[in-house]
């Protein structure tokens, strides 16, 4: 027990090389200043007052012992010099850890040369695909001249449909409606009708009408009416030219009518409209009779 203990830091001393190296009256007078403040009857509430007093005066006898002393500075310098290999190991431990935990990452990391010749195919690849979209961009450009020819032949129609024999057909969405087959039946007194397309809004209806010829569109054209409570404007989506409508007389209304086009034209078609549902409410009285 008495090996174990610190002496000089019973007596509040510095102990290892600086406790070496201390004086007798230096080891004195600590002595004196500890016993004054250790002393049992300083302590009267202390149980341990004599026991701590006992272990002061013990330590100051071995320290007054030079032979003592000198034992327990050698056992001290003996505990600091194991302390330090211990230290010295430990830190040669962490070292030999550290190398170790570095080569296994080293090992596990990818080759840089295979990193960089993976880098190096990946961006030829690129390259390789934005040459190929580059020629066929230019491989484009260069077909649509030739094929500009062809599409300028077949702007005559955008189906394919002579706009002659096709009637637009306009009404108001006010009494009864047309369907594509009324509309069918109304328009096939002037010939076979090849097809009907209905479109129009909420408000307002209209309807493409394809006639087999072009005679029987010139025919249905001003002549078909349809409801008197909600009538038709029919007017021809492309004017007959002058030779295939020579045998038709011409007149003031048509040629004006041919003329309209945009805003012009849908002002015109509204006005003819009111002017149709205006005659048939004043027509509509009589046919009741």
């Amino acid at each position: 027990m008495e090996a174990e203990m610190d002496h000089y830091a019973v007596l509040g001393l510095p102990s290892g090389e600086e406790g070496a190296k201390l004086t007798e009256k230096e080891i004195n007078k600590a002595y004196r200043w500890k016993a004054l403040e250790l002393h049992p009857d300083k302590r009267p509430d202390d149980p341990n007052a004599a026991a701590n007093f006992q272990q002061l005066r013990t330590s100051y006898d071995i320290l007054r012992d030079d032979k003592a002393r000198k034992l327990f500075d050698d056992l001290l310098r003996v505990k600091r010099e194991r302390e330090l290999r211990n230290l010295q190991r430990d830190g040669k431990r962490r070292k030999m850890v550290s190398d170790l935990e570095r080569r296994e990452r080293d090992a596990n990391a990818p080759d840089p040369a295979a990193k960089e010749r993976e880098e190096e195919a990946r961006i030829a690849r690129q390259l390789k695909e934005e040459i190929a979209r580059i020629r066929a961009m230019h491989g484009k450009k260069e077909e649509a001249p030739a094929a500009a020819p062809a599409k300028e032949k077949d702007s005559g129609g955008s189906s394919g449909v002579d706009q002659e024999k096709v009637l637009k057909v306009s009404w108001e969405k006010v009494g009864e409606d047309y369907s594509a087959d009324k509309l069918r039946e109304l328009f096939s007194k002037f010939g076979e009708v090849e097809d009907v397309v209905i479109k129009g809004s909420k408000k307002k209806g209209s309807a493409l009408v394809v006639m087999a010829i072009k005679e029987g569109a010139v025919a249905a054209t001003g002549s078909v009416i349809g409801h008197l409570a909600n009538p038709l404007l029919v007017v021809p989506l492309k004017p007959a030219s002058v030779a295939d409508s020579s045998s038709v007389p011409k007149s003031a209304e048509t040629t004006r009518m041919s003329n309209l086009v945009g805003a012009g034209y849908q002002a015109f078609e509204d006005s003819v409209l009111k002017k149709l549902q205006k005659v048939c409410r004043l027509l509509v009285p009589f046919s009741r009779f």
